[in-house]
């Protein structure tokens, strides 16, 4: 038995993902930590297995009860034009982060993502968004911009939340090479490890329910409101 050939029109949305979701696309993120830092500098991340235990414990837990949550809901809606949820997501997007560094790394990486869509790709849909959020005062959340992405792109919702995962991870991992004792092969075997755990992750993000987004970390967000004062600092976040 074969698979389907891939066509022209998958062929251009996965490119569109790999654009949105390298290092070299400019939307900031590789000025942020996302509270990774704030541990380091408390000691309580400083080595490969407590690193490992911060992207088991916290950054895969965020990306299954938050993040992918709120993008998939958010693609759906932009399939819908349900603006009033769109909406809504916004806003639950930026009350869940408690800390206020991280609402603004989400506000300005979630900006520049949503801008980029409608003037590189000059999407109606994009141009709509960015309407409506300023007129409603909508903070533009990073989850909700991806999942526009992935709806100007043409992407699956699937597709777009495994871009979602590896962008963060990813992105988590670098900035711990800068900070820690960590090579690029240790990087990739904790990288690999994290991937591997990410399409169950996906699957269950797929079937959350909207009142049941959420995740509680106070570890993390005493890190990242701590960050905030630091003496010196590498990350924005």
């Amino acid at each position: 038995m074969t698979s389907a050939p891939v066509t022209n029109t998958d062929a251009a949305w996965l490119l569109g993902l790999l654009q949105a979701g390298d290092s070299f696309y400019p939307t900031g993120s590789y000025a942020h930590s996302f509270g990774l830092e704030g541990l380091v500098q408390q000691g309580v991340v400083s080595d490969r297995a407590t690193l490992r235990d911060f992207i088991v414990l916290s950054a895969l837990p965020a990306l299954r009860h938050t993040d992918l949550p709120l993008a998939a809901h958010a693609w759906r809606a932009f399939g819908e034009a349900n603006w009033p949820r769109i909406g809504e997501l916004c806003v639950l997007s930026s009350a869940l982060k408690t800390a206020r560094e991280a609402r603004a790394a989400s506000e300005n990486i979630g900006r520049q993502r949503a801008e980029l869509m409608a003037s590189l790709r000059a999407h109606p849909l994009a141009q709509e968004f960015l309407q409506r959020a300023s007129a409603e005062n909508w903070p533009h959340a990073s989850a909700v911009s991806a999942a526009l992405e992935g709806r100007v792109l043409g992407a699956p919702l699937t597709a777009v939340l495994a871009g979602m995962a590896y962008a963060t991870l990813a992105s988590l991992l670098s900035a711990a090479m800068k900070m820690l004792r960590l090579g690029q092969n240790a990087a990739q075997y904790l990288l690999t490890e994290a991937l591997a755990a990410t399409p169950a992750i996906i699957t269950a993000a797929e079937q959350t329910a909207f009142d049941d987004i959420g995740w509680f970390n106070p570890w993390l967000d005493i890190a990242a409101a701590r960050h905030e004062t630091a003496n010196s600092r590498m990350f924005i976040s």
